[in-house]
């Protein structure tokens, strides 16, 4: 018994004694369903969090996907753009080709006709001026003739030639 009175005096005895009847009084006031209610509670929340965030990390996904289809779905609009862009411009570029070659072709011949107008012309021109000087010299001929009754049979000559060449 000596040994229990050593400890009935020890102070590190008491202060247990103390700390056991402490708890004890804590846990008859409830105190631990507290502390466990504060902790679910606490868990909860985070529990909650923990489910938003995961929805939240659903929904970019989800997000992330869409804007991968769309910009799939826009780059095959461009290529199909650019193709019919491609097509097109070749198409008319062949019409221009097509219409070029007509408009040189009808040019080609306006000019021809052009061309033929002129040396229709310029033979007429040169058929007029012929005649002029035939006619000028015939003239000439003429007044020779009757000056002097006689005439030149080179002159007379020259002149049958110059008609037969005109006609």
């Amino acid at each position: 018994m000596d040994g229990f009175l050593h400890h009935l005096a020890d102070a590190h005895f008491w202060i247990g004694v103390a700390f056991v009847a402490f708890l004890g009084i804590l846990a008859w006031a409830g105190v631990h369903k507290l502390i466990w209610k504060a902790l679910g509670d606490q868990g909860a929340k985070v529990q909650a969090q923990l489910d938003e965030a995961e929805a939240l990390r659903r929904e970019a996904q989800d997000l992330l996907a869409q804007i991968h289809q769309q910009k799939a779905d826009a780059d095959k609009l461009a290529s199909e753009m650019l193709a019919n862009a491609q097509a097109e411009a070749k198409r008319l570029q062949e019409e221009s080709k097509v219409k070029l070659a007509e408009q040189i072709k009808r040019r080609g011949e306006l000019a021809e006709r052009k061309i033929a107008q002129a040396e229709a012309q310029a033979a007429a021109e040169v058929k007029a001026a012929a005649g002029d000087l035939a006619a000028q010299m015939a003239e000439g001929v003429l007044a020779q003739r009757l000056a002097g009754a006689k005439g030149d049979p080179l002159v007379d000559q020259a002149i049958g030639q110059l008609a037969g060449k005109l006609q």
